[in-house]
């Protein structure tokens, strides 16, 4: 697909989707696609990024208008609202943090889009977070493979797990460290 001339469609598709039901990670077509086109891999990471934090708008979507439906009668069967209710209040405490590590390491980035809509986390925390994790993840990668080309793909494919959750962790760090100092 990445090799289609609607390329950057299909692209934005998977990036949207993935955000938010879609298990399979836009990865494996930007990086054939910033391989085939350097010269175009900022559009490639930014239509990737684009559409994915819009795909994580309607993961929140699915988790708000879902819930009501789904969710809070089985929590009422089990007697766990007020459980809930104190979890929601710690995600979303934490909520910029658990957006930002999902939207740029291996976790699944669609749990935390419908976690977020559950829990009522405020819609400009999850994009704002959103945009800077996923256009982290996905400029990083980009960027990776137009500077070194074929060889980076090894490497990407090998230790990008690693990579960014280090990365994420280091984020987070610094996040931390300016609210407490601060």
């Amino acid at each position: 697909m990445a090799e289609r001339r609607d390329a950057l469609w299909l692209l934005a598709g998977v990036s949207f989707a993935e955000s938010s039901v879609f298990p399979i990670t836009p990865l494996v077509m930007l990086i054939p696609m910033v391989l085939a086109r350097p010269d175009r891999a900022w559009l490639i990471a930014a239509v990737c990024t684009a559409a994915s934090v819009a795909g994580g708008v309607a993961g929140y979507a699915i988790g708000a208008l879902l819930f009501e439906e789904v969710g809070q009668p089985v929590l009422a069967f089990y007697g766990k609202e007020d459980a809930f209710g104190e979890a929601a209040e710690m995600f979303n405490e934490n909520g910029f943090a658990a957006v930002l590590t999902a939207a740029f390491t291996p976790f699944p980035y669609k749990v935390i889009t419908i976690a977020s809509g559950v829990t009522g986390l405020a819609l400009s925390t999850l994009v704002l977070a959103s945009i800077v994790g996923r256009g982290a993840q996905f400029f990083l990668v980009a960027a990776i493979l137009w500077k070194f080309g074929p060889p980076a793909r090894a490497f990407i494919e090998r230790r990008l797990g690693l990579v960014a959750s280090v990365g994420a962790a280091l984020l987070i760090g610094g996040f931390a460290a300016v609210k407490f100092l601060i």
